[in-house]
């Protein structure tokens, strides 16, 4: 079974800002889903840091297990060997920098679709999201499946044109070959296969505030994100 360390790794980070954000008392989850692209990571780092939270990037764990069938020799449309990845996962290697890459994105995106695989990984982020004093989770079915009573749920996305263009930018930024036209095909395959699986579906869980990054940059979306979590915790308290 995974488990997760408290100073663990690159994705499994603990960053804390402030004494009067540590001091907090009260349980904080905050679900954050959305397509590729879309910002959802880079502001799930930024409230997590703001808040003094744990952050996890799920979609890394998809992506080691892509990586780890791949490695076995095995193809990814095997959904045995996906799910026999996906139990033995282990944790440290999240730091890996190849999962960053995009044909993991890819590999991801095609072992997601198993519901084995996707059982077997449930456990860890529940486990990782119980910890004190709260933590970010960001991927495609937190609201919806993973932490479904999160304090703070919401759903970013973008214009496709402008997912793509983002990542076609972090590629070239990387020396990777690729077009742009390639990549906005890429990422409309993507949107398909991740909203299209019959298990855990990506979609926005109703009660999700819609972030729309479209024409917003880092600092205005994380400005925007912060606002919506403000006015979540300030509603829970005047509930209690």
């Amino acid at each position: 079974m995974m488990r997760f360390r408290r100073d663990g790794p690159l994705g499994l980070r603990r960053s804390f800002h402030g004494a009067r954000n540590r001091a907090r008392q009260r349980m904080l989850t905050i679900a954050i889903d959305g397509p590729a692209a879309s910002g959802k990571g880079t502001l799930a780092k930024r409230i997590a840091a703001h808040y003094g939270l744990a952050c996890l990037d799920t979609g890394l764990l998809y992506r080691a297990v892509g990586r780890d069938v791949l490695a076995s020799g095995q193809s990814l449309e095997n959904e045995k060997a996906a799910a026999a990845a996906a139990r033995a996962l282990d944790p440290a290697t999240l730091g890996d920098p190849s999962l960053r890459l995009t044909d993991m994105g890819e590999a991801a995106s095609v072992v997601a679709k198993f519901p084995e695989v996707r059982s077997a990984l449930l456990a860890f982020q529940r486990e990782f999201a119980a910890q004190e004093p709260g933590a970010v989770l960001d991927g495609r079915d937190i609201a919806t499946v993973v932490l479904p009573e999160a304090d703070v749920k919401i759903f970013v996305t973008a214009d496709v044109e402008v997912r793509a263009r983002r990542r076609y930018d972090e590629q070239v930024s990387r020396g990777e070959p690729v077009a742009y036209a390639h990549t906005l095909e890429t990422i409309r395959a993507r949107d398909e296969r991740d909203m299209g699986r019959k298990d855990s579906p990506m979609r926005q869980a109703p009660d999700a505030v819609l972030l729309d990054t479209t024409s917003l940059g880092i600092e205005a979306s994380f400005e925007a994100a912060v606002a919506i979590v403000q006015e979540r915790i300030e509603n829970g308290r005047q509930a209690c």
